[in-house]
């Protein structure tokens, strides 16, 4: 396992890195290949964050927990992240293997519109449309084939706001999303 501890605005000693790699040894046996975990720690007046990313198995899966000591955080961390995979590999194990399917890297480009004050200045960058807009973040993610059922567990596992993703069944492109109060939303393109 590849364990990688970071720590914000405190001093990591050498117990609670053990104590942490040990608790994160608990896991490995749920998964048949290499397992690399970001542990971010955090102390922020009185409360002790622990954050830990896991990605194992093509899955990724994240949990965060806060409490007034970092041990109680961590442990409250790692009984989540059980909890979580003992859930979905139950639910894995139900599903028929896939076969594989090539993976496609798409880019995803986030778009600032500036206010009246910088358009008057920036008038050389604008578009067609008389908005100017400036690139603050772009990011390539790495798409990966998987069933509408799949992705749904892999939302929940992550906690984002949405997942791209190819859909087995029809080879294109889809988008999942959480609606709120237990449902999500499914974007397909159309042709």
């Amino acid at each position: 396992m590849n364990v990688k501890i970071t720590g914000r605005h405190m001093e990591m000693s050498d117990a609670l890195k053990s104590y942490i790699e040990n608790a994160l040894n608990k896991l490995t046996h749920y998964f048949d290949k290499i397992i690399t975990a970001d542990v971010i720690l955090d102390v922020e007046k009185h409360r002790h964050i622990c954050e830990i990313n896991i990605n194992a198995n093509g899955m990724r899966i994240h949990s965060k927990e806060i409490s007034t000591d970092m041990y109680a955080s961590v442990d409250a961390v790692i009984e989540k992240l059980d909890r979580q995979i003992r859930k979905f590999k139950d639910k894995i194990k139900n599903h028929k293997p896939r076969s594989f399917v090539e993976t496609r890297k798409y880019k995803h480009v986030i778009l600032e519109i500036k206010d009246e004050a910088e358009k008057i200045e920036s008038k050389v960058n604008e578009t067609d449309s008389g908005i100017s807009h400036e690139i603050v973040h772009r990011e390539q993610i790495v798409l990966k084939p998987m069933t509408v059922d799949e992705a749904l567990m892999q939302i929940q596992l992550l906690e984002e706001p949405f997942l791209v993703f190819i859909n087995l069944e029809t080879s294109q492109v889809n988008v999942l999303y959480p609606r709120g109060n237990s449902t999500y939303g499914l974007i397909e393109p159309q042709f």
